[in-house]
Parts: C-alpha cells; structure tokens; sequence
C-alpha cells in the first residue's frame, strides 16, 4: 500500500477549535490510527506546528502534538537540498503553492509519494500529485 503524504492543516484542523474541516480531519486522523491508512510526512511539517503552536505560547501543545503525529506517521522524510532545489523549480515555473507547500511537493517526488492528504486545492493544480479532500471521508 502506497502511503499518503499528511499535510500540515489536517493536523492543525482536527486539534484546532470549532471549524468544518475539524471531524472530517479527525475522521482521517481515526483512519489512521486503526491501521486503514498509511502516511508520511516531513520535517518541514513537524516545523510548522512547532512554529505555530510555541509562537502562540503554547510550547507543551507544540510538543505534543508534534510528538503524536510522529509516532501516527511510517516515516519522516528529511528535507534535503535537492528538495530546496527542486522547490524552487515549482517557484520560478510559476506554480501558485507557497514555499512550505512547495517543499512538501518536492519531497514527495523525491520519495515516490503521490498523493497527499490535503486541504490545499493549489495540490490540485501540480503534475503527479493526487490530492485528496478531507471532506471526502
């Protein structure tokens, strides 16, 4: 079984307060935990919740929440320089995903990833990745 890249916001989500992605994100995080899904991640996604979470004061929250969606992930990839490299290729192409997003996209190549468990609709727009909607649980 080929994993799912987990992104960023489906953590954020399903720990955040009252929102419409909240049980969708909660539902998938339930999915994986029993085993129904496989998933990585990277090391900038871990960033990204310890920046957060410590820059709202809530360092034990931060620590947390990165601590768990370690131990939910199979693997967490490292970002490398050919990672930064090949981001900035999707940047200059003119592709509308940010840097962390772009990022995420170059480590997935990097790896053989696909598909990412995402509700970035800009997922959608890039070559080779298969986004899929938390909605769609």
């Amino acid at each position: 079984m080929t994993p799912y890249f987990l992104d960023t916001n489906i953590i954020m989500y399903s720990v955040g307060g009252e929102h419409p992605l909240r049980n969708p994100c909660r539902l998938w995080i339930e999915k994986i935990r029993d085993g129904n899904l496989q998933v990585v991640s990277d090391t900038e996604v871990l960033q990204e919740i310890l920046y957060r979470y410590i820059s709202l004061g809530r360092k034990e929250e931060a620590i947390e929440i990165t601590q768990s969606l370690i131990e939910l992930c199979e693997e967490i990839f490292p970002v490398l320089l050919e990672d930064i490299q090949f981001a900035m290729q999707l940047i200059q192409k003119g592709k509308a995903v940010g840097i962390r997003d772009a990022i995420h996209v170059a480590t997935m190549h990097q790896n053989h990833i696909p598909k990412i468990l995402s509700a970035d609709h800009h997922f959608d727009d890039i070559p080779g990745i298969k986004r899929v909607d938390p909605k769609t649980a």
